[in-house]
């Protein structure tokens, strides 16, 4: 069964930059289980993958533009350090959902700086060159509950 749109794809993978240095892997761990066709993953990976089946080995070099984004510098911005009323410590690295003109999305505290936070709104892999060793564990249909969710249930995926 080939990977096409609305396949539950489970795969086991190691990312590196661009220099060959190790971002994340799911070697050692449980695989990576997404739902094909439906924004789960990357665009660039996720079209690597297409047509590939059970057992096939897929290594792929995505392009900014294909994965996480370019930097922005516009979604690196000052905020006061009033709006994170209810936190004691606020420390770098920490991340917040934050209501901003694309929605809701993931800021990264980058420094803290009296009463001036700055935080960033881009990926933290954004504009980067990502290299991909993709091992495809599984391939199933994916439920209609799985489908109306825009999620994978069970192992590797959300449990309810």
């Amino acid at each position: 069964m080939p990977i096409n749109d609305n396949k539950v794809v489970t795969i086991h993978y190691t990312l590196k930059d661009e220099h060959g240095d190790l971002l994340e892997t799911s070697e050692g761990d449980e695989p990576l289980a997404y739902i094909h066709g439906i924004g789960n993953i990357i665009p660039g990976l996720e079209l690597a993958l297409s047509g590939h089946d059970v057992g096939d080995r897929v290594e792929v070099t995505i392009n900014p533009e294909d994965g996480y984004g370019e930097r922005d510098d516009e979604r690196v911005q000052v905020v006061p350090r009033a709006q994170f009323e209810n936190m004691d410590e606020l420390d770098v690295g920490m991340q917040f959902h934050a209501e901003t003109d694309r929605g809701v999305e993931i800021v990264t505290v980058v420094k803290v700086d009296g009463d001036d936070v700055v935080v960033d709104g881009n990926h933290p892999m954004a504009g980067q060159t990502l290299n991909f060793d993709v091992r495809v564990v599984a391939i199933r249909d994916a439920t209609p509950e799985e489908l109306d969710h825009g999620h994978v249930h069970g192992p590797g995926g959300h449990v309810h």
